[in-house]
């Protein structure tokens, strides 16, 4: 593994970089403040080439790698989680998706739009009383001719109301629920326009308040039967997959909130005074920047690992998993060390590091719990659970022709 970035990747960095000054720094505090989703940044994302950066060319994508991928979601939620999210539903959670999983016919219908903004992607797998319990779900999906209805509800939805096609997972076959492959789910791709489907928005969230997020209800709704994503049965290993790089990407964003809590914590600490001299000369002060810092390493060491694995399409879902929990926790401790060194000032939106405490503590839950993520890696160090040969996994990089 070569640690030295390429100059694509410092392109990607500074693309992404210059986005978040430019875009969404300025708009951010209010917007966070108000609880406001601004609809026009995903337009913005889209002309610079954003919402396409790691699919190939032919289908209207930036071409770039997985790394790259992780690089902008750090530099995105260096300035707000909100703006990371937009990549991790759209690209790691329905693009990718369809680009592994869809036929030919689907890649060449819905790529071109997603990576063009034409459509935004979201992902419904999480249910009112199924989260972690992945097969807890209870959406239906009936066979009819030429296609399925489909029934139920998803719940806490990023980009909700902004998305025009969603990813649905639903039973095809209730029978088989307690098999171990759970093969009697299934995948969907259900456009806004197929009728029966509406969203909502979820109102008084912790963090992440600039972002969209809400439900998805269906009412007999009809998806014809060239929109199974990954073929019938095959729904719960699609949805793994998904997870899989949904968690990449929150790992290397969450590497971006620390680098920003530690960022506004060593330059308070260079400029507050307590007792006639600055508080960075206080020993317990350093103590949490340096945690910060050792924070900030291991997290993008762990993201960069996995990306690099994604890049040569060797099996990952073990080291996504370490580096999506061990990320998200090291930012969780760095944004609460931040408030900390802030004092009083820490505990105001005058300063942003309070938005970073409440933002840090969605990433421990969504795309898989801390607990969970533990339990896998419990699972392989004990063998209970391992990277079975023949696993559907990214095509390496660069893209197969």
């Amino acid at each position: 593994m070569d640690f030295q970035l390429s100059d694509m990747h410092n392109e990607v960095i500074d693309l992404a970089r210059q986005f978040a000054e430019r875009k969404i720094k300025p708009i951010i505090a209010e917007a966070d403040r108000e609880a406001r989703f601004d609809r026009s940044i995903l337009d913005d994302m889209a002309e610079i080439g954003l919402l396409g950066l790691c699919f190939p060319e032919e289908y209207g994508g930036g071409g770039v790698d997985y790394i790259s991928l992780g690089l902008a979601c750090e530099e995105l939620e260096y300035i707000d989680t909100s703006a990371r999210v937009v990549l991790s539903v759209h690209i790691g959670l329905a693009g990718l998706p369809i680009f592994t999983w869809g036929t030919e016919g689907q890649k060449s219908k819905y790529l071109p739009l997603l990576t063009s903004g034409g459509m935004i992607g979201a992902f419904g797998l999480t249910e009112p009383n199924a989260g972690s319990d992945v097969v807890g779900i209870q959406t239906n999906a009936d066979k009819v001719d030429g296609g399925f209805i489909l029934n139920g509800e998803k719940m806490w939805i990023s980009l909700s109301d902004a998305a025009d096609l969603f990813l649905i997972f639903a039973w095809t076959d209730r029978d088989k629920k307690h098999k171990r492959d759970h093969s009697g789910i299934t995948g969907f791709l259900v456009e806004r326009n197929f009728g029966g489907v509406s969203t909502g928005d979820i109102k008084g969230k912790l963090g992440v308040r600039a972002g969209k997020t809400g439900f998805i209800s269906l009412d007999d709704t009809f998806v014809p039967e060239e929109n199974v994503l990954g073929g019938i049965g095959n729904g719960f290993k699609v949805a793994m997959f998904c997870l899989d790089q949904g968690r990449y990407t929150v790992a290397s964003g969450a590497t971006g909130l620390i680098r920003a809590c530690y960022d506004a914590s060593v330059e308070y600490a260079n400029t507050r005074k307590t007792f006639n001299v600055p508080i960075s000369h206080h020993q317990l002060v350093q103590e949490m920047i340096a945690k910060m810092y050792a924070g900030y390493e291991i997290s993008r060491n762990l993201y960069l690992k996995a990306g690099w694995m994604k890049n040569k399409g060797i099996a990952n879902t073990r080291a996504t998993s370490l580096a999506k929990w061990i990320a998200c926790e090291q930012a969780e401790a760095a944004a609460s060390d931040a408030v900390q060194v802030h004092g009083a000032y820490g505990f105001s939106d005058e300063y942003p590091v309070e938005r970073y405490y409440r933002n840090a503590k969605g990433s421990s839950i969504y795309e898989g719990t801390r607990e969970i993520q533990k339990l896998i890696q419990a699972g392989y160090s004990l063998k209970f659970r391992r990277d079975r040969p023949g696993r559907k996994e990214l095509p390496t990089w660069p893209f197969e022709k």
